[in-house]
């Protein structure tokens, strides 16, 4: 498989009818849960296990019938997730990067959506409901966003997983954005995921 390779949307959305589109959101919210009374979780990501036993995010191909990229995302999310999807619309202002290099002639374009709890909840309860579930997604995951103490487990650990083409730097660069993983650390999570 190729390597993905950043590209600016209008860059994606330009390169012609033979390429198709795929469009994938990060669900994230605040969680103000405390693991083992001292471990902050901050956020509550949302990862699904996919049928080929990598990791991504939710979403899929954006049909002929869709009107948007967008249109595209919110279905594949409801086909993916449940009705709990439905509570909620990734729109263009949610968007973060564009990638090619995930396939042939594919472009994937990633979106991160900010939830409340309660609504990242509903989600994670309808989604062994959804359409797709058991056969396309084989279940959704929570991303540990927090190091032990031994400085291997939770995030360090769970960076190992094999992921779908730039899921990974993908939800990097979302923690980093979202103040989840200092600079520093970032830098060394970063180096460890490209090993």
């Amino acid at each position: 498989m190729a390597r993905a390779r950043k590209v600016e949307l209008a860059e994606a959305l330009a390169l012609g009818p033979d390429w198709r589109h795929a469009c994938y959101a990060l669900l994230h919210a605040p969680d103000p849960g405390i693991l083992f009374g001292r471990l902050p979780l901050r956020y509550a990501i949302l990862m699904q296990m996919r049928f080929d036993g990598r990791l991504g995010f939710p979403g899929g191909f954006v049909d002929s019938q869709d009107s948007s990229l967008e249109d595209g995302l919110n279905r594949g999310l409801l086909e993916q997730l449940g009705e709990a999807a439905a509570a909620f619309r990734v729109e263009r202002p949610d968007y973060r990067s564009s990638h090619t290099g995930s396939g042939p002639r594919v472009v994937a374009h990633f979106y991160a959506k900010s939830l409340t709890l309660e609504q990242l909840s509903a989600v994670e309860a309808s989604a062994t409901r959804a359409k797709d579930h058991g056969l396309e997604v084989l279940g959704l995951v929570r991303v540990p966003l927090y190091t032990l103490r031994d400085g291997v487990g939770g995030l360090p650990t769970f960076l190992e997983n094999c992921f779908i083409g730039a899921a990974r730097e993908q939800l990097l660069d979302t923690l980093q954005d979202l103040g989840v993983v200092e600079a520093g650390a970032f830098s060394r999570l970063q180096t460890s995921a490209r090993q």
